[in-house]
């Protein structure tokens, strides 16, 4: 079962360093990641997401691979690449992997400008470990899907970081 960790830092670049962090804890074969997105909301009000993937650029080189790979075929190798490319980078726009967009556009309204909230899916964790290393950073919970004693442990764990910074 998946956990859903979502932290407010005060700029995009905290949470770009927790993120990056946890992706180093990942290679250690601390936690594994399934998701992890940056929202923050700019000045005028609108939402950003800063995935780790971006579906569009996948989806077009998956679709000009089996194009390609078809367009040879039908000996049409160039009009089967862009067919291909627009196809997949079609496909890649309107997948949507991990996190639900519109869940963390949601609640990343109500964030103060300049902030970055970061949405984490873990998929496994040695909760102590991980826990020890994303403290030191600080940050304020905004939503998990931890049990209450797991998300109280978590919150006074960012707490006491922010106080003694």
């Amino acid at each position: 079962m998946s956990t859903l960790i979502a932290i407010v830092y005060p700029s995009e670049a905290k949470a770009e360093e927790v993120r990056q962090r946890l992706l180093e804890l990942q290679k250690e074969y601390l936690l594994k990641v399934g998701d992890a997105v940056i929202a923050t909301r700019a000045e005028d009000g609108k939402i950003k997401l800063n995935q780790l993937v971006n579906t569009t650029i996948a989806g077009a080189a998956s679709g000009s691979f089996w194009g390609l790979f078809i367009g040879v075929l039908f000996l049409n190798p160039l009009l089967g690449v862009a067919v291909g490319a627009a196809s997949g980078a079609i496909g890649g726009a309107l997948t949507d992997v991990g996190i639900n967009d519109a869940f963390m556009k949601d609640l990343a309204a109500n964030l103060q400008p300049g902030s970055g909230a970061l949405f984490v899916l873990i998929q496994e964790m040695t909760a102590d470990k991980v826990l020890k290393e994303i403290s030191a950073f600080g940050g304020v919970v905004l939503k998990t899907s931890l049990d209450e004693t797991k998300e109280q442990v978590l919150r006074d764990a960012l707490e006491k970081a922010a106080s003694t910074s």
